[in-house]
């Protein structure tokens, strides 16, 4: 079972509740999420591809992300995904700011980075979690977005 912290609208943690995943999230509660865009040196973005199974399955995100577990904080959250989801470790994150994609309806508080100053190790994504990544131009990026290949608003 998997546990989030829950958070208020003011991005504070609320003592004593715990979020678990797959429940629904009480009105009024949010949980955190972290998501990272990778820009290499030359320009070009690592994508990932959705798992089939999932929501928009194979589509292709602009971000490593999900869930900070209970407890993690939000770089910390952001490091581990992109680790997991890619394999990747950054050198660097700068911190793009605080994103509530739907407020009326999703109980999500995302923390956007960017990452740079790269290398890669083995990729260790969730067990029902299948990931194609790659890396692409920034003008082939801005053509999948157009042809609505990159599903991902963030």
């Amino acid at each position: 079972m998997e546990l989030w912290d829950a958070y208020d609208e003011n991005f504070r943690r609320v003592e004593g509740v715990s979020l678990v995943r797959g429940e629904p999230i009480p009105a009024g509660a949010y949980h955190l999420v972290c998501d990272v865009l990778v820009r290499h040196t030359d320009g070009s973005y690592l994508l990932m591809r959705r798992d089939p199974r999932k929501h928009y399955g194979g589509l292709w995100e602009a971000t490593a992300g999900g869930s900070a577990l209970q407890g993690e904080a939000p770089l910390d959250c952001a490091r581990r995904e992109l680790r997991e989801e890619t394999g990747a470790e950054a050198a660097r994150y700068e911190s793009l700011g605080e994103l509530y994609p739907s407020p009326g309806y999703c109980g999500e508080i995302i923390h956007l980075y960017a990452a740079t100053g790269l290398t890669f190790g083995q990729m260790s994504p969730d067990e029902d979690e299948f990931l194609e990544v790659e890396k692409i131009p920034l003008e082939e990026a801005a053509r999948m977005v157009l042809d609505n290949e990159i599903a991902d608003a963030k």
